[in-house]
């Protein structure tokens, strides 16, 4: 899910492209006897419709990846992939007067505190128990053609991943809905590990969580240390017999650590 999108670092950013014509030869300039064609005018896009909240829409996992760009919405009987629960304005406007483009890193910046902020709130659960399921903010601006013509929103919606690169249908309404868990087909760091909604086939679940202090990701053996007694606890309070069980550790890698995950996973045999 884009490292289970976790956080949705990895972007996909739309753009134009243009050409321009080649000067003209002289030799094949129009004689004064052939008028010369009418200038075309290019009108200017127009912003756009804002989106509203409570509106749904049949992304592909690719297209939440694309922070750029509007999707028509669905309506919500139909079967949908996401579902916009706030839409806020860009501030765009430097202390200098400068406008910042919609895929600056302050607007990106503003999007996720925002997004991630209100996404618990929306599903009626705590940002810790959020981290162990398979539902994700994913946030989307304006094209910046759209921009220059004055839309200056965001949106935030919500999406689940079922399987890797494979997001699950959502009900019609996911204001209180009961987030699916988060369980993988095997241990952290072996072969054919994948993160699954807990629904489909799998073998391991994940049960608690470890915040990892600090600015910069620490040695993996102080990672060990500190996510150790926690997850040790977790598995037994998870296992049938306290006296007998196994668990296994996942710290977050450096490509995760950079896009904002600040802790380890702890995982039980399921």
């Amino acid at each position: 899910m884009r490292r289970l999108l976790a956080s949705l670092a990895a972007t996909v950013v739309l753009t134009g492209c243009t050409s321009s014509a080649p000067d003209p030869d002289p030799s094949t300039e129009q004689s004064a006897s052939s008028p010369a064609p009418a200038p075309t005018e290019t009108t200017p896009p127009a912003p756009g419709p804002t989106p509203e909240v409570g509106e749904c829409h049949a992304l592909t996992f690719r297209q939440a990846l694309a922070v750029v760009g509007r999707t028509a919405p669905v309506p919500c009987r139909r079967r949908h992939t996401a579902q916009t629960y706030a839409v806020g304005t860009l501030d765009l406007t430097t202390k200098s007067g400068f406008t910042r483009r919609v895929d600056s890193s302050a607007a990106q910046r503003q999007m996720r505190t925002t997004c991630t902020a209100r996404l618990p709130r929306h599903l009626g659960t705590t940002p810790r128990e959020l981290r162990l399921s398979m539902v994700r903010a994913v946030w989307f601006t304006p094209s910046p053609a759209r921009a220059e013509a004055g839309a200056d929103w965001f949106r935030c919606d919500v999406v689940a991943v079922g399987s890797p690169r494979q997001l699950l249908s959502l009900p019609r309404r996911t204001k209180g809905w009961a987030a699916p868990a988060m369980c993988a087909t095997s241990a952290p760091g072996t072969k054919g590990f994948d993160r699954v909604a807990c629904s489909r086939p799998h073998a391991w679940r994940a049960v608690a969580t470890v915040d990892i202090p600090g600015r910069r990701l620490p040695r993996a053996a102080v990672v060990a240390d500190r996510m150790d007694p926690v997850c040790r606890d977790a598995a037994a309070d998870a296992a049938e017999d306290p006296l007998d069980f196994s668990w296994s550790q996942e710290s977050p890698t450096r490509q995760q650590w950079a896009a904002g995950q600040r802790y380890g996973i702890c995982w039980v045999p399921d």
